[in-house]
C-alpha cells in the first residue's frame, strides 16, 4: 500500500512539473505500459515474493504512471473551462450566484461568483470566477485617499444571492519571478478560471435573495457569523485574527501582525489550520468518550471508541465548513477521515499505512495538492511526529512527550521551510509552546462558541486572551536573532538534511545520533557561487505595472525602484522584492535608488527598508520624514558615480540645478543610471519622457550607449524618441508592464521603433522576470523566467 501511494503521489507531482500536458494520443501507450508491468508481475509472482524490492518497485511504477495520467486528465478538463483571450477586458453580461463569503476591502468587495447564464451573445465565460466591486471608483485613487473605515461596513453583495451583472474579465495571470508566488497555479488549484470587476454603470440587478444549495448555505452561514464577529469586536486589536480563526477570512489581519507570526513560526495558528481542526476533533473525541462510557446502554449499542470517532469527525467537518471548505482545510479533513475510517473498521492498520492512504486520498481528490507548501508541511509534520514517538518502550510524562513532539516537528520541518521560504523561525519551539495551547484550546473554542451563541462576553474573552498571548509573541519576535534566513539551498543538501533529521530522531541509545547534525550542516552553510571581479547579475523583476531592478556584483547589491503599493497591507516590496532577496542570500543592500515619486516606482520602498538593512538611499524626491531613520539619504543628480568590484555606476540624469524647477514633472526628474561591467552595460531609465531624453542627448549622448536598456516610461508614447533609441543602441530592450494594463503599455508604435533597429524585446507581462548575466563564462546572456521555469498552466506568450 505504501509503495502504491508514494508512486501515485510521485506521478501526480511529476505531471505538475511539466511545461505542457501530454496529448491524449499517449493514453494507449500508458495503458500498454501499465498492462505490461502488471503482466510481468503476475508471470514472475513467485520470483517477486523472494525479491520484495522488485515487487514494490513494480507497484511504484504502475502507480506513478496512473498518478501521472490521472492528474493529466484532471488538468486537461479544468483548463478547458477558460476565458478566451478575445473576450478579455470586454463587457459581458452574466447571471450567477455569489458563491463565497464576500471579502470587504478598503476599495470595495471581492467574492467568488458561479456563472449560471451568459446573457451576451457569443460570449464565453468560465463557470467559476472572482469578481471585485469598487465603490466610488476607488480603483484609481491613491492608497492614502481611501477611507480604511470601509472595512467595518456591511457588504453590498451577500452569499447565495443571484445577480445579473456586467463584468469585465481577465484570465489568471501571475507576476512570475524566481522563488516567487505563482498566482496562476493557485487559481488553477482553486478552480478560478477568470477574475475581473463589475461595471456598475452598465447596470446590476439582484434577481433573488438566496439560492438554496448546500455550498451557498454554508457561505451564507459563514457570512452571518463573520458579521456577528465584526459587530461585537469591531476594530479591537486582533479582531481580524478572531475572524480568521472562526470563518477562515484572514484578509483583515494586518501586515505587521503577519510579520510577527512569520518571525515566531506561529503563522499556521492564525487562521483555520489543520492543527486547529485536528485539536478540536481530538477534544470532541475526548469529551464524547468521557460522557459515552458513563451510559452502559450506549456502550452496548456502539463501542465508545467508534462513537467518539464519529463525533470527532463530525466536529472536524463542521469546523472545515466554517472555513468554506478551502483547499488546505479539505486536505486536513480528508486525512482525518481516512484515519477515522480505519478506526471504525476496527482494523489494526500500521500508522505508516494509514498515513499513506490519507496521502493518496488527498491527491486523488486534489491532484494540485502536491504543489502546495501546506501539503508537504502537514504530512511531513505527522510523519516526523510518528517516527519520533511510536514503538518507544518507555511511557514518558505527558509534558516530556509534548516537548519531544514539538522538537520533532521543529527539526523535521526545518529543511522544508528553508527550501520553500528561505527562512525558518529559531524561536518557533518556544513561541509554539506558548501559543498552541492558548490559541487551540482556549481562543479557538471560545471564539467559535461566542460566534455561534448570542453571548457577547465569550467573544470578548477570546479576543482578550489572544491579546495577552500576543504580548508574548511580540516580545519573542523582537529578539534580534528570531529567524534564520539564507539563500535557497541546493536539492542535494536538502536530501542530506532530511536524512540527518531522521537520524537525530532515532530512539535514545541509538549509537552516533550526533552524526545527524553533520548531515544537516551542508544545507545551512553551502552558499551560492559568488560573482568574480568585474562580473554582475541584473534581474529585472516582474512587478506588474511598475519597475524594480536588482543589480548584484561580487560583493555588493543595489535595488533600483521598488514597484507599486497594492493597498495598505501589501506592496511589491513585501510580496516580491524581499522574498527574492532572501532566497538569493542577500541580507543587506548597499544602495536603494528610487528613480522618482510615482507610486509604481516607490510603493514598496518602506517594506524593503523595514525588512532589509540598507547602507544608503538615493532619490530625486524627498522621502517622508522618519521613513528611513537609520539609512543615509542622498539626492540623485548627474555626475555622481561609484565603483563596486570593478563595476561602474554612473548617474546621468537629472541635473542638480533641476531641483529648483518647481514646474518639472516627476517623470522628467527620474534618476537615470548606467551600470557598466567588463562584459556589458545596462541603462536604467525610470520614467523619463521626451524632454529628459532630449537633455540627455545634448549632454550625455556618448554615455547613453548600452547593451541593455529598460524602456523609458514602460513604453509610453511620451518617451523612446528616435534619437534616444539610436544613441542608446541597445541590443535588448525590456518593457516593465502589467498584464492588460489600463495604459495599454507598451505602445505598438514605440515597440516598432526598437524592432526596426534590430533589438530583442522583452515584456515583463509576457516573459516574467528578465535575468541578465554579465559574466566571463556567458559574456552577455538574457533569460526570461517564464521560459526557464515554464509550467503547463501558464499562458504561452513567447
Amino acid at each position: 500500500m505504501i509503495s502504491i501511494a508514494l508512486g501515485f503521489v510521485f506521478g501526480a507531482w511529476l505531471l505538475q512539473q511539466q511545461k505542457g500536458l501530454p496529448a491524449f494520443s499517449w493514453l494507449p501507450v500508458i495503458a500498454i505500459i501499465i498492462f505490461l508491468v502488471i503482466l510481468l508481475s503476475v508471470l514472475l509472482f513467485k520470483s517477486f515474493k523472494r525479491l520484495p524490492f522488485f515487487r514494490l518497485a513494480g507497484f511504484f511504477i504502475v502507480a506513478a504512471v496512473f498518478g501521472f495520467t490521472y492528474a493529466a486528465i484532471f488538468a486537461t478538463v479544468r483548463l478547458s473551462d477558460e476565458l478566451p483571450k478575445a473576450w478579455e477586458q470586454k463587457n459581458i453580461e452574466v447571471v450567477g450566484v455569489v458563491a463565497s463569503l464576500p471579502e470587504v476591502t478598503a476599495y470595495g468587495e471581492r467574492f467568488y461568483f458561479n456563472i449560471e447564464q451568459i446573457v451576451t451573445l457569443e460570449a464565453s465565460v468560465p463557470k467559476h470566477i472572482v469578481l471585485s466591486f469598487y465603490q466610488g471608483n476607488t480603483w484609481h485613487q491613491s492608497i492614502d485617499q481611501v477611507d480604511p473605515s470601509r472595512l467595518l461596513r456591511p457588504a453590498i453583495f451577500k452569499a447565495g444571492q443571484r445577480w445579473q451583472l456586467t463584468v469585465r474579465l481577465k484570465r489568471p495571470h501571475t507576476t512570475y519571478n524566481p522563488h516567487g508566488y505563482d498566482f496562476e497555479a493557485w487559481a488553477l488549484a482553486n478552480n478560478i478560471r477568470a477574475m475581473g470587476s463589475i461595471r456598475s454603470k452598465s447596470g446590476m440587478r439582484k434577481i433573488s435573495d438566496f439560492v438554496w444549495r448546500p455550498s451557498y448555505i454554508i457561505a451564507y452561514c459563514r457570512e452571518k457569523i463573520g458579521n456577528r464577529i465584526t459587530q461585537v469586536i469591531g476594530d479591537k486589536p486582533y479582531a481580524g485574527v478572531i475572524r480568521a480563526l472562526v470563518v477562515g477570512d484572514d484578509s483583515q489581519i494586518s501586515k505587521r501582525d503577519w510579520n510577527v507570526y512569520l518571525r515566531t513560526g506561529t503563522n499556521h495558528l492564525m487562521s483555520i489550520s489543520g492543527l486547529h481542526i485536528t485539536m478540536l476533533a481530538g477534544l470532541a473525541f475526548s469529551l464524547i468518550a468521557f460522557c459515552w462510557r458513563r451510559f452502559p446502554n450506549l456502550v452496548l449499542w456502539m463501542p465508545t471508541r467508534k462513537a467518539a470517532t464519529i463525533g470527532g469527525a463530525f466536529i472536524a467537518l463542521i469546523y472545515a465548513c466554517l472555513a468554506g471548505l478551502s483547499v488546505p482545510t479539505q486536505r486536513t479533513l480528508y486525512m482525518l477521515a481516512t484515519f477515522a475510517v480505519a478506526l471504525l473498521l476496527s482494523q489494526r492498520i500500521p500508522i505508516a499505512r494509514v498515513l499513506a492512504m490519507a496521502l493518496m486520498v488527498v491527491v486523488l481528490l486534489d491532484p494540485w495538492a502536491v504543489i502546495a507548501p501546506g501539503f508537504w508541511l502537514s504530512f511531513s509534520a505527522v510523519a516526523f511526529i510518528t517516527f519520533a514517538t511510536i514503538h518507544r518502550l518507555k511511557v514518558r510524562h505527558w509534558l516530556v512527550e509534548a516537548a519531544n513532539t514539538q522538537w520533532a516537528v521543529t527539526l523535521g520541518l526545518l529543511p522544508f521551510l528553508i527550501v520553500m521560504f528561505g527562512q525558518a523561525s529559531i524561536i518557533s519551539p518556544i513561541a509554539n509552546a506558548l501559543a498552541i495551547p492558548i490559541i487551540s484550546l482556549l481562543v479557538v473554542p471560545l471564539a467559535i462558541l461566542g460566534a455561534l451563541l448570542p453571548i457577547d462576553f465569550i467573544l470578548h474573552a477570546s479576543q482578550k486572551i489572544l491579546e495577552i498571548c500576543m504580548y508574548g509573541l511580540n516580545w519573542l519576535a523582537s529578539a534580534p536573532f528570531s529567524t534564520w534566513q539564507q539563500a535557497a539551498a541546493p536539492v542535494w543538501t536538502i536530501a542530506l538534511a532530511i536524512l540527518g533529521v531522521l537520524w537525530l530522531l532515532l530512539p535514545r541509545g541509538f549509537p552516533q545520533r550526533w552524526l545527524g547534525l553533520l548531515l544537516m550542516l551542508p544545507m545551512l552553510f553551502v552558499m551560492p557561487v559568488n560573482l568574480a571581479e568585474g562580473e554582475m547579475n541584473v534581474t529585472v523583476l516582474d512587478v506588474g505595472q511598475g519597475l524594480s531592478v536588482v543589480v548584484k556584483t561580487a560583493t555588493h547589491v543595489m535595488v533600483y525602484d521598488t514597484g507599486q503599493k497594492y493597498h495598505q497591507e501589501s506592496d511589491v516590496g513585501s510580496q516580491i522584492i524581499v522574498p527574492y532577496l532572501r532566497n538569493h542570500g542577500i541580507k543587506q543592500l548597499d544602495a536603494l535608488v528610487i528613480s522618482h515619486d510615482d507610486s509604481d516606482h516607490s510603493g514598496g520602498a518602506a517594506s524593503v527598508l523595514a525588512e532589509v538593512p540598507t547602507t544608503w538611499i538615493a532619490s530625486s524626491y524627498a522621502l517622508p520624514e522618519g521613513s528611513t531613520p537609520t539609512t543615509k539619504q542622498l539626492k540623485c543628480y548627474a555626475g555622481q558615480q561609484w565603483v563596486w568590484d570593478a563595476v561602474r555606476f554612473e548617474v546621468l540624469y537629472p541635473h542638480k540645478e533641476s531641483y529648483q524647477a518647481t514646474d518639472m514633472k516627476d517623470n522628467n526628474r527620474s534618476c537615470v543610471i548606467k551600470v557598466t561591467s567588463r562584459y556589458g552595460s545596462i541603462l536604467l531609465t525610470g520614467d523619463i519622457e521626451k524632454e529628459a531624453e532630449q537633455s540627455l542627448l545634448q549632454e550625455q549622448k556618448v554615455k547613453l550607449k548600452s547593451d541593455i536598456m529598460i524602456a523609458p516610461h514602460h513604453g509610453s508614447k511620451t518617451s523612446s524618441t528616435e534619437g534616444f533609441i539610436s544613441a542608446a543602441g541597445a541590443k535588448h530592450v525590456i518593457f516593465t508592464v502589467g498584464y492588460l494594463n489600463r495604459f495599454k503599455h507598451p505602445k505598438p508604435l514605440v515597440m516598432s521603433r526598437y524592432l526596426v533597429r534590430g533589438a530583442s524585446l522583452y515584456r515583463s507581462d509576457y516573459h516574467g522576470a528578465v535575468i541578465i548575466n554579465f559574466t566571463k563564462q556567458t559574456a552577455l546572456r538574457v533569460n526570461a523566467w517564464r521560459s526557464l521555469d515554464a509550467k503547463y498552466w501558464h499562458d504561452d506568450f513567447l
